[in-house]
């Protein structure tokens, strides 16, 4: 799941391609083949200090945040943490996206106004945010004068040089609740490949995008009506006007590689004037000089990067134009998830472009989370709020397992809770924190927590040392997974050479006092390096390692004080730095979420009847020619450049057919080899431009899959071919 959760987005962007090379970096790449890029940018890691902003988009004000977002807020709070670490003048920047239709209905559905609602969601997300150690440097909200004045400003740019024009156009329209219908509003069949329930703008089965006014047997998700037709003048964005801006901006080593790809794919079909659009009732901005129109949210929910950033300025004497500036020298980072990668890679350097603003430096972006393998769901247990794992579980064993399993690359998470932890134990508590027990008994008892002047002839510290700068190029890089690998590494040589030393056996031995105190004291310092290149990932304990060591281990440009050990330095008591994770723990979250999410289910019951009311009557004799028979799934793979298909070879006991089915984000095709399920086998073929199926696997699903997608399968027993009756 991704931070705008309950939004349209007209073109899904979820892609599976196996990255080919990594993304371009701000810096030279490290000279491996793996990180080897001929488009890198041209900045290179350097000690003279950078102006960097990062943000993440924007969490949708209609739902709680949950694990899924937190991918995205803790990977670029791992980023930004890590460039004030080196001495960076690196600001972090989000707020509330808090208008459009989703707003004002639930709002209505509360009995509140809508800035009722925002007020209250966006009190709930900032103490979750805060929960997780998420460190903005400011929180705002897209419902403000500075956004307002922003979206104004650009429109009027924009319009002015001819980017924007008005045309009329014919638009679905609810009259029992007397709106325009938006695209999410609006299910029906697919106009190309005949699919039924399908969403207003895009077919999850054949991949294909439509105006909703092309579905077939089209209903209101929000009255269960038929819409109607009408007409209504709406605003335009030329986007076309920017195509070779565009192309030379996506191609010029901002993106990964296979971002890149997926809008070579968009350009080659053509790039399409963009509806900035709404009629009223909405909530949002209305368009000056036109009555009853209102912005897009997607216009003005980018801007609140730039509304945010100049409310922060203003509170606190920064230059806002040495960021957005055309020629602005700051860098500037977008951390998005792979659904939104139509509107933060064409829309928004577009309009920054055409309306005199700079452009981003780049975009990152990165995967989905599934929790065991499977999609965040609520019907299966799986949906895991912030709130929910705060109540049971220490926020720093998330961020650490997260980062020791994210890399630069646009690739799905998985959440293990088995192997969550494992790892969190043995990493963390086994090897990291064991370090500082094991040596600070040992000087605090013989010594009064008093470090040696000196360490011994045989240390470490030049192997750690000559590690430092390639764990920092990894953080740089977003390849936090390989730079926890290579603290680790650290850590298990750290832990070796006190095996090797045994200081408890040198304590036996008076003569051996001062032996004791420096090799204690270089175990001490060796911790502390470890904990220092963890500051970023684990701020809590690290505050509590900086206590017991006095001497801050999280302050800006301690990076650049790591290779100087603390020596004649007086420690504090050593208390628990970190408890491992009761595996009771971890399960009384699961089960605390399995309960909510049921309750939730149960809450809603009647809700599928009232999305999807039930079809006309039909005769034994109209259900007769459907013709639906038992099959077993001999083979599944995924289809090369679908977002939502998956092939099947189905055995029908006496010939195989061929069929595809829009299941992706449900299931593994290799989990599904072998299970029976159930077919129409007398569908006319459909031809698609993946291949032919013929037939159609049934599956069930809410509206817009809420809930999940379930297979359908017969008893034990059954047998390929049989007739379902």
């Amino acid at each position: 799941m991704l931070p705008h959760q309950g939004r349209t987005n007209p073109r899904s962007a979820i892609l599976s391609l196996a990255i080919q090379n990594p993304d371009p970096l701000p810096f030279a790449p490290l000279n491996t083949r793996r990180n080897r890029d001929p488009t890198a940018r041209s900045h290179r890691m350097t000690d003279a200090p950078r102006k960097i902003l990062a943000t993440s988009a924007l969490p949708y004000a209609n739902g709680p945040i949950h694990l899924g977002h937190l991918v995205e807020y803790i990977q670029t709070d791992i980023w930004t943490r890590f460039q004030r670490m080196s001495g960076h003048e690196a600001y972090y920047i989000c707020a509330e996206d808090t208008h459009g239709t989703p707003i004002m209905l639930k709002a209505r559905s509360e009995g509140i106004t809508p800035e009722a609602l925002i007020e209250k969601v966006g009190n709930e997300h900032r103490q979750d945010f805060a929960g997780f150690n998420i460190a903005f440097d400011n929180y705002y909200t897209t419902h403000s004068s500075e956004n307002r004045k922003f979206s104004e400003l650009i429109f009027e740019r924009l319009k002015a040089k001819g980017h924007i024009q008005t045309r009329t156009i014919t638009q679905a329209y609810d009259s029992a609740e007397e709106m325009f219908l938006p695209d999410r509003f609006i299910r029906g069949t697919c106009p190309r490949c005949g699919a039924e329930d399908q969403n207003g703008d895009n077919c999850e089965v054949c991949g294909a995008t439509y105006a909703p006014t092309d579905l077939a047997n089209a209903v209101s998700v929000i009255s269960g009506t038929a819409p109607v037709l009408r007409d209504s003048e709406h605003y335009f964005v030329r986007l076309s006007d920017f195509e070779s801006m565009l192309r030379e901006w996506t191609g010029s080593g901002r993106l990964q590689t296979e971002v890149v790809n997926k809008l070579n794919e968009w350009f080659d079909v053509g790039l399409q004037d963009w509806d900035i659009s709404r009629d009223e009732p909405y909530f949002g901005f209305e368009i000056p000089g036109a009555p009853g129109k209102y912005f897009y949210v997607w216009l003005d929910a980018p801007i609140g990067y730039m509304a945010s950033f100049e409310n922060f300025c203003n509170a606190n004497g920064v230059d806002f134009d040495s960021f957005w500036a055309p020629e602005a020298p700051a860098e500037l980072y977008h951390f998005v998830g792979k659904d939104i990668l139509y509107f933060h890679t064409l829309f928004w350097p577009a309009m920054l472009h055409g309306a005199g603003f700079r452009t981003p430096t780049a975009v990152f972006t990165h995967g989905f989370l599934t929790i065991n393998g499977q999609k965040m769901s609520k019907s299966r247990g799986t949906f895991i709020t912030a709130r929910t794992y705060l109540d049971h579980l220490d926020p720093d064993y998330l961020r650490y397992y997260f980062a020791a399993k994210l890399n630069n690359r646009v690739e799905d998470l998985d959440f293990s809770v088995e192997d969550f932890v494992t790892r969190v134990n043995a990493d963390l508590v086994g090897k990291v924190v064991n370090i500082a027990s094991r040596c600070s008994g040992f000087i605090e008892k013989h010594f009064s927590g008093q470090l040696s002047a000196t360490e011994p002839e045989i240390s470490l510290n030049e192997q750690f040392r000559e590690r430092h700068g390639v764990i920092c190029q990894h953080f740089e890089h977003r390849e936090y997974s390989r730079a926890v690998r290579e603290i680790m590494s650290l850590a298990d040589m750290a832990n070796q050479y006190i095996n090797d030393l045994k200081p408890w056996i040198i304590a036996k031995d008076p003569d051996r006092r001062d032996e004791l105190q420096a090799v204690c004291t270089h175990g001490l310092n060796l911790f502390r390096m470890l904990i220092t290149w963890l500051a970023p990932v684990v701020p809590d304990l690290a505050e509590r390692s900086g206590q017991f060591l006095r001497h801050p281990v999280a302050a800006r440009e301690a990076f650049s004080q790591i290779q100087s050990p603390l020596l004649n330095h007086q420690i504090g008591p050593f208390s628990r730095l970190l408890d491992r994770i009761d595996p009771d723990q971890a399960q009384a979250m699961m089960e605390e979420t399995q309960l909510m999410n049921s309750d939730a289910t149960d809450s809603a019951a009647g809700k599928h009847l009232r999305d999807e009311p039930l079809s006309p009557q039909i005769t034994i004799d109209d259900f007769s020619k459907v013709d639906l028979r038992v099959v077993r799934i001999i083979a599944a793979e995924h289809v090369e450049g679908a977002d939502k298909l998956l092939k099947f070879t189905l055995d029908l006991g006496s010939e195989t057919r061929d069929v595809f089915a829009g299941i992706k984000s449900a299931y593994d095709p290799q989990d599904l080899v072998g299970r029976q399920v159930v077919m129409v086998a007398n569908l006319a073929p459909r031809k698609m431009r993946f291949g032919v199926s013929n037939g159609m696997i049934l599956a069930a699903s809410g509206v817009d899959d809420d809930g999940g997608i379930f297979v359908l399968s017969p008893d034990a027993g059954a047998q390929p071919g049989m007739r379902v009756r």
